[in-house]
């Protein structure tokens, strides 16, 4: 029964990457309609149309993929890709724009490619010095269309601090480092909620308040991934190993409880009549297992995971594309209800975060 499922990871692993550079490429009507009007930069939309966050996840979950595969026709698509984004010319900086650079320092650094590394050290040194803050020097959640001032959003350490983070490690700059973990700490502080350890989507200085109170899936799971990452990198000293570790078990508890039936996890995870939703569902296996693997939870864990593994291989069509995700969402700030009013649709991030679980699950015991 276990090698039969295995190989059934495996070859829904494969079509995930096959399937990868379709979805990367396919326009977002929406996003670029909306850019032609809100953009804060008010450059060309073109710089934006394939380099924001959904590809820039995404393109995390490939850089890894390729990592442990080593087949070149996949490397080919991640150079194929910067080299056709740096000719036309990098967006503005935000929070969301900084996503790709995050598969780049990776990249950049195993190939040693200078102009990619410079890139990746402009921004970083952007983050550092002119990033919009908020009170205590949190990084404010400023997006291509939106300033959101004095506002931090969960999706933060994902998109941009795990980036300064891998930055500092290969520039030597200690103080990139300091910084990430600091931002960790805060968005603790002022995300996660202290009596059931989910996290709160958003947080303003200027209201005090987190909005709606959502405790939204994906905005979840990118906590559930960035803890372990972060971790990962080696850079956290044991005390704030020890915390992180923490907060996350906090939150894996919470999640193992409010874990559906069917394997998934809710759109608004405590909300039972919102929608499943498999990107969410995919990033909390991938965390939970993470976590497991690097021995930072306790094996007792991986139970909630392999329900996830059934729920989200039956969401892969046989065409590699992961159905029932979310699509970009930006804050509830006034009713929980918004977030099961946002469409489904097949995104890059969604086959980022099934390719990261299903790599880890079979990273277990070099399966």
């Amino acid at each position: 029964m276990q090698q039969e499922r295995d190989k059934e990871v495996k070859e829904k692993l494969h079509l995930l990457a096959e399937s990868f550079q379709k979805v990367l490429y396919e326009e977002d009507k929406a996003f670029l309609e909306n850019m032609k009007t809100n953009s804060l930069a008010s450059d060309d939309i073109r710089k934006y149309q394939f380099w924001e966050w959904t590809q820039g996840v995404g393109l995390f979950g490939f850089w890894k993929y390729y990592e442990i595969y080593q087949d070149k026709k996949y490397l080919e698509i991640l150079e194929d890709y910067y080299a056709r984004q740096f000719k036309i010319g990098l967006p503005a900086k935000n929070v969301n724009t900084v996503t790709p650079l995050l598969a780049l320092s990776w990249y950049g650094e195993a190939f040693h490619k200078e102009e990619y590394l410079k890139a990746c050290e402009e921004w970083a040194e952007w983050i550092m010095k002119d990033f919009p803050r908020t009170q205590e020097g949190g990084l404010q959640h400023i997006t291509s269309d939106s300033v959101n001032e004095q506002e931090m959003w969960d999706d933060t350490l994902f998109m941009t601090v795990l980036f300064l983070a891998h930055m500092g490690q290969i520039l030597g700059r200690q103080d990139y480092i300091e910084e990430a973990i600091y931002q960790f700490l805060l968005h603790v502080k002022y995300l996660s909620d202290r009596d059931t350890g989910l996290w709160y989507h958003g947080w303003t200085f200027k209201e005090r308040n987190h909005f709606a109170g959502a405790f939204w899936g994906r905005g979840n799971c990118w906590i559930t991934a960035a803890i372990p990452e972060l971790i990962a990198m080696g850079v956290c000293s044991p005390a704030v190993e020890r915390y992180l570790t923490g907060v996350l078990k906090n939150q894996v508890d919470a999640l193992v409880s409010l874990q559906a039936k069917s394997g998934m996890w809710h759109t608004l995870v405590d909300d039972p009549d919102s929608y499943e939703e498999a990107s969410a569902t995919a990033g909390f296996a991938y965390g939970i297992t993470k976590a497991v693997n690097m021995g930072i939870l306790d094996a007792s864990y991986k139970g909630a995971a392999e329900k996830a593994l059934d729920a989200v291989l039956g969401c892969i069509t046989e065409d590699g594309i992961v159905e029932q995700v979310s699509y970009g969402t930006p804050m509830g700030r006034e009713s929980k209800d918004f977030y099961k009013e946002i469409p489904l649709q097949p995104m890059p991030y969604g086959q980022a975060l099934a390719i990261l679980f299903f790599m880890e699950w079979l990273n277990d015991s070099g399966k």
